[in-house]
């Protein structure tokens, strides 16, 4: 897997042209378990092939049981300068319910021990909104991050996939269903305990102290081009977007042979303006319908402002300076809102 990766770097390097590499993220799985000497040499093959900014953002997400002290030493010789850590929850039954492979210590241990090695960069991650999971013990989870001094967090309400284990045990009844109104309140709660301790809440599922925002995640926001590498890895280059087989086993043969296993999407100008919509609708910064006319079409914002006055009249929604941003009410309605604003083609 890791030659097919080193392999599929250098074979897309004409890919967003000349453009600077400002991050560099390792995710979508449980990269934590490659060994440091093997996340140096695919940071190595990067910055030989690509324009890396000297000041790159290179972030590894990582499971807590995988950062035991001789991981974390290692970590500290290879140019890694931001860790995402799911923690999910503080509470045992909780990490059992949920099958994580960590204990409530090691969810604890783990930061102390990244912080300890001198990295202060740091985000966690933690989820609300299922069963086991009371209102006093989701703000002792979020009490107990910010008492560890994190300057990023990321959180999400827990959702259940088709064909999952979970899935299959609410059909039969042996696990309760999700609960709308909990999640709901344990977002409002996420939203009030974060914002009185100072962190700013610059996306819909991530807050961040003053200055501490992610690079990588902002970039992907604000619909800047990316590469993705490895199976199921998806592409942009702002006209068209592509992905990788999902099968471990054909993506590692197709890149023996030298070829990138993908499919591609030609973007229409409907596609594209709808996922600005949806993308910053999600953001603090918000859509800004200066930026509609000149990157889109004009005529769209006729549409947009159409769709939008029942969420203006609900206060769900604000309009300032040509600009729209969702008021706190509002974002327990973001994906609603966005898909009431998406538009047509125009001619």
């Amino acid at each position: 897997m890791v030659d097919a990766l080193r392999n599929e770097v250098v074979l897309r390097k004409d890919y967003t042209g000349d453009e600077q590499i400002e991050t560099i993220y390792f995710g979508g799985g449980t990269p934590s378990v490659l060994s440091a000497d093997e996340l140096g040499m695919l940071i190595h093959v990067i910055t030989e092939n690509y324009p890396v900014s000297a000041k790159a953002e290179i972030t590894l997400e990582a499971n807590p049981d995988d950062l035991n002290p001789q991981k974390v030493k290692e970590l500290r010789q290879i140019p890694v300068n931001r860790f995402s850590i799911g923690i999910q929850s503080f509470f045992e039954e909780d990490l059992k319910w949920m099958n994580r492979a960590h204990n409530a210590s090691e969810a604890h241990s783990s930061i102390k021990r990244v912080q300890d090695a001198g990295f202060e960069n740091i985000t966690a991650d933690l989820i609300y909104g299922y069963p086991l999971l009371s209102n006093e013990k989701w703000k002792f989870n979020l009490r107990e991050l910010i008492e560890l001094q994190i300057p990023h967090i990321s959180s999400y309400a827990m959702t259940v996939e088709p064909a999952t284990a979970l899935a299959s045990f609410i059909k039969k009844g042996k696990q309760k269903p999700m609960d709308e109104p909990q999640s709901a309140r344990q977002f409002e709660i996420l939203m009030d305990e974060l914002e009185s301790a100072g962190f700013e809440h610059y996306e819909i599922s991530n807050f961040a102290k003053p200055g501490r925002y992610s690079n990588h995640n902002s970039n992907y926001w604000q619909g800047v081009n990316y590469i993705g590498i490895g199976p199921s890895a998806h592409s942009f280059n702002g006209e068209s977007r592509q992905w990788n087989v999902s099968d471990n086993t054909k993506y590692i043969q197709a890149l023996q042979g030298k070829k990138i296993p993908f499919e591609i999407e030609h973007l229409t100008m409907e596609n594209r303006i709808n996922e600005y919509i949806m993308t910053a609708l999600r953001t603090s910064k918000g859509m800004d319908l200066n930026l509609v006319s000149q990157r889109f079409h004009s005529d769209y914002n006729s549409q947009i402002m159409q769709a939008l006055e029942p969420f203006l009249e609900k206060e769900w929604a604000i309009i300032t300076d040509q600009t729209i941003t969702l008021s706190k009410e509002g974002k327990l309605f973001a994906d609603q809102i966005a898909s009431e604003l998406f538009v047509e083609f125009i001619q």
